[in-house]
């Protein structure tokens, strides 16, 4: 048998299939969310509904905010409403800015729990990034981004 022939055969291995493992209420769904600065971790896993932001309740860290309770949609998109729990490490940006980011990374969460979910999530642009950040300085400009310098009058 030619070397080449040989060295093909002695390559060829067998893969074996990876079946999906059975969810547990053990298992942790982990992902991570950004919007502007902020940047939220976040962990899921399968309980009765009770979610913290960096050690508080999730109503109570976000109680400032007119749209707080915005951020169960995913839930509510999914079915999954008061059937999740989890913790939420958020740092970074404004308060509005980790809203967006806990938003984005809860339905990111629920996307790698169960990959069905992902058209009820897309048809409400809960997994797209919004990537709008603010605009750098320009040098020779007046203070901000798109300020221009005084002119003279005469």
């Amino acid at each position: 048998m030619p070397k080449k022939a040989k060295a093909l055969v002695e390559k060829e291995e067998v893969v074996e299939e990876v079946k999906p493992k059975a969810k547990s209420g053990n298992d942790l769904y982990r992902a991570v969310g950004r919007r502007k600065r902020a940047i939220a971790r976040v962990w899921l896993k399968l309980g009765k509904g009770a979610i913290s932001v960096n050690g508080k309740p999730m109503e109570e860290y976000f109680a400032s905010l007119k749209n707080s309770k915005q951020l169960e949609e995913p839930f509510r998109v999914v079915n999954r409403l008061g059937q999740m729990e989890g913790e939420i490490k958020v740092e970074g940006g404004g308060l509005v800015a980790q809203a967006g980011a806990v938003l984005h990374g809860i339905s990111r969460a629920l996307l790698a729990y169960d990959e069905t979910m992902r058209s009820g999530l897309s048809k409400r642009k809960l997994l797209t990034r919004d990537s709008r950040v603010k605009e750098r300085r320009k040098y020779g400009r007046a203070g901000k981004a798109r300020a221009r310098k005084q002119s003279p009058k005469r």
